[in-house]
């Protein structure tokens, strides 16, 4: 630590938790002395070292690709993908040198965990390749708690409770659940394949809150809305101030490795009133996990939550909030735990350019049938398991769901818009089950756009394409309920420096 200073009487510096390397980046975990202060982009550099001392090119250093988290005991230094031979640390600008840390691969890795109010432990989990939908054999698996898995006569021991595609639910050992809050913030929990051995972790679980005796209190927000982006920014104003226009309460963000100004707009969003939050969430293709993450985080605070994505808006042709939707759909005593809710996919309506009114009032023509469903859930209702398929969840035992009539609600999904937006679909896509677009697999399923194969080429009428409808439904009501009538202006043209700047 001095050596990093130089200075015996500087402050501790901070020290490599874990590195966690993914196919297109390298994740290095920094953990900091109480009360530092937190390094930033412009403090650091990411230094490559060869394994091959004689090499004269034995060392490389690359400045960060971005850095995330305010916290002191978790914030992630993203740096460029390392090169083959080569292991990564840090380095700062100003003089001084952070040892590597434990290095860990991305596909075979537990890599979060809480403790629900049950004291059960969820473990989200990369590398087992289950089946989607499907409860697995829990007897095959075994939970682990501890500080070091080389180590098996240290660590304790627990039943898997149930398995399902990345999520496992372990019991908790009661010495993990009484620990000091000291400890059990440097227990990491793991999953043991018998017969495999012991899967690397860099989880350490965080406890949830317990619910309140006595009879349950009305939740602060009736409608939450929980998304997975990435460098979705520019399209984040329009998307949240119309929603709460509609009736959403509360947003939470799980940002999958943005580097573009998200911090900065949300931050301009919670000064303008909004309840907006960001939850880093660096893991790739893990969209379901992600999903089930946040369903438990918004179950204290939030009665129902749609599982939407940023070009996604609910529109009703009726004119009704999302308050009388979900009244309308879920009275009293009929069980009603989720509202599926149609999707219909729009073009680029005949633009090149993405539109400066933003994508409710530019894109105006749409394909004729509906192309899957989104869900409104009451994550007090879902199935332990948090078995979902990004779509919908699996509820408990007692519940159902309906779906929406598409006169009382509806979702205008502008999937296929303008080629310089659409054609970052091709970078990866974020659920697990869903292939990437570059490989040459599931080519022909609907997730794909149909005759793009596996390369970002514009094919010369992309502007006309997937336009078999004209539905202005959506941008009609934006104009007449939004738009200043002295300046001709949406308000997400306003807030900051303008629509998809």
């Amino acid at each position: 630590m001095e050596a990093l200073s130089g200075d015996s009487s500087a402050v501790p510096a901070p020290s490599i938790r874990e590195t966690v390397i993914l196919p297109d980046q390298v994740l290095v975990f920094l953990k900091y002395p109480p009360s530092s202060r937190l390094f930033t982009k412009e403090d650091l550099l990411c230094v490559y070292l060869s394994a091959n001392k004689s090499s004269s090119q034995s060392q490389r250093r690359l400045p960060p690709n971005h850095i995330d988290g305010k916290d002191v005991d978790d914030q992630i230094v993203r740096c460029p993908l390392i090169p083959r031979g080569y292991t990564v640390s840090l380095a700062l600008k100003s003089g001084g040198y952070i040892h590597p840390g434990p290095t860990h691969k991305w596909d075979s890795l537990v890599y979060e965990a809480l403790i629900d109010r049950d004291n059960t432990t969820v473990v989200f989990v990369k590398g087992l390749n289950l089946r989607p939908e499907k409860l697995s054999n829990a007897s095959r698996f075994e939970c682990v708690y501890g500080w070091d898995f080389r180590r098996p006569k240290f660590l304790l021991r627990s039943q898997v409770i149930s398995m399902a595609q990345e999520i496992v639910r372990c019991k908790t050992p009661l010495s993990v659940l009484g620990a000091p809050q000291m400890v059990n913030s440097s227990i990491k929990a793991s999953i043991r394949v018998k017969g495999r051995g012991t899967l690397h972790s860099i989880a350490r679980p965080g406890l949830r809150s317990k619910p309140q005796p006595g009879p349950p209190e009305r939740k602060p927000h009736e409608m939450c809305i929980c998304t997975m982006l990435r460098n979705q920014a520019r399209f984040l104003r329009e998307w949240v101030m119309y929603h709460a226009q509609v009736g959403v309460q509360s947003w939470y963000i799980y940002d999958n490795n943005s580097d573009d100004d998200i911090e900065d707009v949300m931050e301009s969003l919670v000064q303008a009133g909004f309840n907006i939050s960001r939850h880093v969430w660096p893991w790739i293709k893990t969209q379901e996990a992600g999903f089930a993450h946040c369903a438990l985080r918004a179950r204290e605070s939030c009665e129902w939550v749609g599982f939407i994505d940023v070009d996604e808006f609910f529109y009703s042709p009726l004119g009704l909030s999302l308050h009388d939707v979900i009244s309308n759909q879920s009275g009293s005593g009929n069980n009603v735990a989720e509202i599926r809710t149609s999707c219909y996919s729009f073009g680029p309506s005949g633009l090149k350019h993405l539109p400066p009114q933003g994508v409710m009032v530019g894109y105006t023509c749409r394909l004729g049938a509906p192309e899957r469903h989104k869900s409104i859930v009451k994550p007090e209702a879902l199935n332990s398991t948090l078995i979902n398929v990004v779509h919908h969840f699996h509820l408990s035992e007692g519940f159902r769901y309906v779906n929406a009539d598409r006169g009382v609600l509806a979702i205008n999904h502008y999937k296929y818009q303008v080629w310089e937006v659409f054609k970052e679909k091709f970078y990866r896509r974020v659920a697990t089950y869903v292939a990437d677009w570059q490989n040459e697999q599931n080519v022909g399923s609907k997730d794909r756009a149909p005759g793009l194969g596996t390369r970002a080429v514009e094919p010369p009428d992309w502007s006309s394409r997937f336009c078999e409808v004209t539905d202005t439904g959506l941008r009609n009501l934006v104009l007449q309920k939004f738009m200043d009538p002295l300046t001709n202006h949406l308000p997400w043209e306003e807030l900051g420096r303008g629509y998809g700047n």
